[in-house]
């Protein structure tokens, strides 16, 4: 078996954001006055393992921080927007998102502080 990661797919966290944005887009509306939530929470899920994408892309340990921090900022949001649309019901069958997203910030806080200048 080979470990070795030499592509942003071969990411466990990227493997789960791009998971969670699949299952986020095959979800139904469950009202059509949910279906301005759900566009934007379609389009901050699949910011975060694009932003990830463009990290693992880029040699300068700056321009990652920057990718990966982003990245982290989108499953925050991305972490508040599931929370409402729970709350209203607006996703039919309801994703299971909360472990997933929280797992993905801590893989994320990871990379960020892998990524920081050393004093």
């Amino acid at each position: 078996m080979n470990d070795k990661i030499e592509s942003y797919k071969d990411l466990v966290v990227w493997k789960k954001s791009h998971e969670l944005t699949v299952g986020l887009f095959q979800a139904k509306v469950a009202k059509k006055e949910y279906a301005d939530l759900v566009t934007k929470l379609r389009s901050v899920a699949s910011i975060l393992p694009a932003k990830i994408a463009l990290g693992f892309r880029n040699r300068s340990k700056k321009a990652k921080l920057h990718y990966y921090q982003e990245a982290f900022n989108a499953a925050v949001e991305l972490h508040y927007l599931c929370t409402l649309a729970a709350d209203l019901k607006a996703l039919k069958p309801a994703v299971a998102w909360e472990e997933t997203i929280e797992s993905i910030e801590h893989m994320l806080l990871r990379l960020i502080r892998s990524n920081m200048p050393t004093k």
